[in-house]
């Protein structure tokens, strides 16, 4: 069951004095953030069928996730601006469940919901930027392969700490300029971001792709991270540990028109989470870095490693918005 949070946390909107200077940034944008995009196609992100029920602690759909948004394959250029507009659509499907810049999966839960480690990973940024996606936490599975989770209520770990499969990373919310100016409307979800060779990824196979795999474990059939209930050991953090290239994450660093996110960043003084840092950041706010240069060698393989980032105690597994 989840735990209960209060609508400030869940919601993220304290400091408010620092919540509304990002807010701000969110809405007009800065030198180096393009605004916010968004019109009256925006309008059907706005699903009180299951944001209602979630708000209240209620499951819409008993024992499953309910998948409001997934991946968009044609995406508008980041450079463009963030645009929750629906004008160019193609899930994993080929059909429209997603907008213009939807680059992760959105898990729609109750707040206060246990978000655990879809995999054994080594813990490596835990922040929170109300503009883009309120309190998020970001995990190295090794090999190239990371995740994020945003809106948060609660990180329960911290960068540096490794955890096993199952392990609880956060409690679910609706922390975010989205959460708070669409608040009942937008169900309160998870934005699952995926990452394998340094490129955001579907974990979801596409249809008629047969070179596509699933990243996540059974695809459509995926079940929670801690069934079975046997549980693995926590990795070794070596493991666990992407191939970062330390060179050019420093020359990418220095590329930063920000002088505040630069300074913030080269204080890390772990190379391998000082690197992943620089790769996520610049991943969220890609037009304050003027180096492309990528950080991770090569093109990972798309492999089945991840189980859905909750547990068999909330959850028996996923259903899709559009087809309930």
């Amino acid at each position: 069951m989840p735990e209960r949070v209060g609508w400030t946390e869940a919601l993220g909107v304290l400091p408010l004095r620092e919540r509304a200077a990002e807010a701000w940034l969110g809405l007009r944008g800065d030198p180096s953030l393009p605004p916010t995009r968004f019109d009256r196609t925006s309008l059907p992100l706005l699903k009180p069928r299951f944001s209602i029920p979630l708000w209240l602690g209620r499951h819409p759909v008993a024992r499953r996730v309910v998948l409001t948004n997934l991946f968009n394959h044609r995406q508008t250029p980041i450079e463009d601006g963030w645009s929750v507009r629906r004008t160019q659509l193609e899930d994993f499907r080929g059909r429209d469940l997603t907008y213009d810049s939807h680059n992760g999966t959105d898990l729609a839960i109750p707040p206060g919901t246990r978000v655990v480690a879809p995999a054994g990973a080594l813990v490596v940024r835990v922040s929170t930027e109300f503009h883009r996606g309120g309190l998020k936490v970001f995990l190295d599975h090794g090999d190239g392969l990371l995740t994020g989770y945003a809106h948060l209520s609660r990180a329960l770990v911290a960068p540096g700490q490794v955890v096993a499969r199952g392990d609880a990373i956060a409690l679910s919310g609706m922390s975010g300029l989205d959460g708070l100016t669409m608040f009942p409307w937008l169900a309160p979800h998870v934005h699952w971001n995926v990452w394998l060779g340094g490129a955001y990824v579907d974990p979801f196979a596409r249809a008629g792709r047969p070179d596509e795999g699933d990243v996540l474990r059974g695809g459509r059939d995926a079940r929670p991270a801690d069934d079975p209930p046997c549980r693995e050991p926590a990795p070794a953090r070596d493991a666990v540990t992407s191939p970062w290239q330390h060179d050019a994450a420093a020359s990418v660093l220095a590329s930063c028109r920000d002088a505040a996110t630069r300074s913030r960043l080269a204080a890390i003084p772990d190379p391998a989470l000082r690197a992943a840092n620089v790769f996520l950041e610049r991943a969220y706010f890609p037009t304050r870095f003027a180096s492309v240069e990528p950080l991770l060698p090569g093109s990972a393989p798309r492999a089945p490693r991840l189980d859905l980032p909750f547990s068999r105690v909330d959850f028996d597994g996923l259903v899709l918005a559009d087809e309930v």
